[in-house]
C-alpha cells in the first residue's frame, strides 16, 4: 500500500479502500491489517500533501509527524502533549484513550458488528476486556425503560378478544390466527 518513498499514491490506495483496511504496526513491531474507512484514506492523503517537502519520505519513515517546526516523528508522548495543549485551551480533559473508548462504544452499539469483531479491532486478547464497553449509559437505560412502559401500556389498552364460540378449541384458533399463547 505504501510506495518506495513511504507515501501511498492514490492508485495504490484504491485496493486498500476496496478492502476497507490498512496495514498498521503493532506495539511489538509486527504488521497487522486493521479496518479503515474510505474517509480515513482521504484524510491521510490530504495530510501527506500538506507535509510533502517538509518531512523525509521512505518506507522506513513514520507516517505521522509533528506539525510544528522542527518536524519530528509524532510519538505517543507528542500526541499526548498535543491533547494537553488543546485541553488547556478548551478547558477539557480528553485523552487519546478517550478516542479509542468512543470508537469502541460506537462499534459495540452497532448491531451488525459482533463483540468478537470489536475485540479483534481493539486487539484485546480476552473477550472479557471488550465486555466493559457493553455497560449502557444512563440515558440509554432510561430510554429503554420508557419504551418498555409504553409498549406495556399499549398492550393493556388493546381490547381482549371475546371467548370462542362453543365447540372451538382456543389453542387451535390461536395457531390459526397467529396469536402467541
Amino acid at each position: 500500500m505504501v510506495g518506495e518513498d513511504g507515501h501511498a499514491e492514490v492508485d495504490q490506495l484504491w485496493p486498500a479502500i476496496g478492502r476497507g483496511s490498512a496495514e498498521a504496526v503493532e506495539l511489538g513491531g509486527g504488521g497487522i491489517e486493521v479496518p479503515a474507512s474510505a474517509d480515513a484514506f482521504v484524510w491521510l492523503r490530504l495530510y501527506q500533501q500538506e507535509v510533502h517537502g517538509h518531512v523525509p519520505r521512505g518506507r522506513t519513515q513514520p507516517v505521522w509527524w509533528t506539525r510544528r517546526s522542527p518536524f519530528r516523528p509524532l510519538t505517543y508522548h507528542g500526541a499526548h502533549r498535543m491533547f494537553e495543549r488543546v485541553n488547556a485551551s478548551l478547558g477539557a480533559n480528553w485523552t487519546l484513550h478517550d478516542l479509542r473508548h468512543s470508537a469502541a462504544v460506537r462499534m459495540v452499539g452497532d448491531p451488525k458488528l459482533t463483540l468478537a469483531d470489536v475485540q479483534w479491532v481493539l486487539g484485546h486478547a480476552h473477550l472479557s476486556a471488550t465486555e466493559v464497553y457493553l455497560t449502557p449509559r444512563k440515558d440509554e437505560v432510561v430510554a429503554g425503560v420508557l419504551a418498555h412502559h409504553e409498549r406495556h401500556a399499549r398492550e393493556r389498552s388493546q381490547p381482549v378478544p371475546p371467548p370462542p364460540a362453543p365447540g372451538y378449541n382456543p389453542a387451535s384458533l390461536d395457531v390459526l390466527f397467529g396469536r402467541l399463547p
